[in-house]
């Protein structure tokens, strides 16, 4: 999977389009600097250098709702965005049928299956493992662990709790809110613990949010995803939790990826 690296002001997305009316339901979703690359199989990746303001978020009423909101109640000094066309197998329904939309939302809810993802660090020269540790707890007072959730039809709004361990900001507790719609499955991450970078806190409690949004596009679906986060003034930490988010992004790109194969291909 190809990737273009910009660094520019940055949100999450996703989008869709239908057989012969790709390009005009792309055109209707995201700016036209950005639909030449996904039409050609790239993906993109940007990272704010000034304070956060959306470029890749797509034309969709519920993810302009979510990111405007994150803005307003954090005031985040990071932002980093990715936006991917994600190809459905052949024998994939277009649109997705229900039974392709829950066996999706449901590979999404687990997140237990993100335990050992591996990304790319540029620092180390080499892939690393992502997260130690994923796995969904019954409640942050008890941190319980419990069994990926798993829904006959997705609910309207869901919050599920969860203990991630990864090597950059160690041993932490997040909410995942779900949104599900007939069209696009969308996610909200934050942070219920403060992160740090080894012993500096870098991210205070509920300054991270993240936002995943997948939209049904006929024989595709596009992946908007957004990391806004209100970090700690030190020298050279801005820019650290920037590398550090995308090289996230892209490999939750490459994990939803076989998560979604596995939701079309049953």
């Amino acid at each position: 999977m190809k990737h273009i690296f910009l660094f520019v002001y940055i949100a999450l997305t996703g989008a869709f389009l239908v057989p012969g009316v790709f390009s005009d339901a792309l055109d209707a979703l995201v700016a036209p600097a950005w639909k030449t690359a996904l039409l050609s199989g790239e993906s993109i990746t940007q990272l704010a250098k000034k304070p956060a303001v959306p470029e890749l978020s797509p034309r969709d009423a519920q993810v302009q709702r979510l990111t405007a909101g994150v803005i307003k109640e954090i005031n985040p000094t990071i932002l980093t965005e990715s936006l991917h066309l994600y190809k459905k197998p052949s024998g994939a329904a277009a649109p997705w049928t229900q039974d392709e939309r829950t066996a999706l939302y449901n590979n999404i809810l687990a997140l237990s299956t993100l335990a050992g993802l591996q990304y790319y660090s540029v620092s180390h020269k080499g892939m690393r493992v992502l997260f130690e540790i994923s796995q969904a707890i019954d409640d942050p007072s008890t941190q319980n662990p419990v069994g990926d959730p798993n829904y006959s039809v997705p609910p309207p709004s869901l919050t599920v709790y969860a203990r991630q361990k990864d090597l950059t900001f160690g041993d932490n507790l997040y909410q995942y809110d779900y949104f599900a719609s007939e069209n696009a499955l969308t996610l909200v991450q934050r942070n219920i613990t403060a992160m740090s970078l080894g012993i500096v806190p870098v991210i205070s409690k509920n300054m991270l949010r993240s936002v995943v949004a997948v939209i049904d596009a006929g024989e595709y679906a596009l992946i908007y995803s957004a990391s806004f986060a209100k970090t700690v003034s030190l020298p050279g930490v801005k820019n650290r939790i920037g590398r550090s988010f995308a090289n996230r992004a892209e490999a939750i790109l490459g994990w939803f990826t076989k998560q979604a194969d596995k939701a079309f291909e049953r």
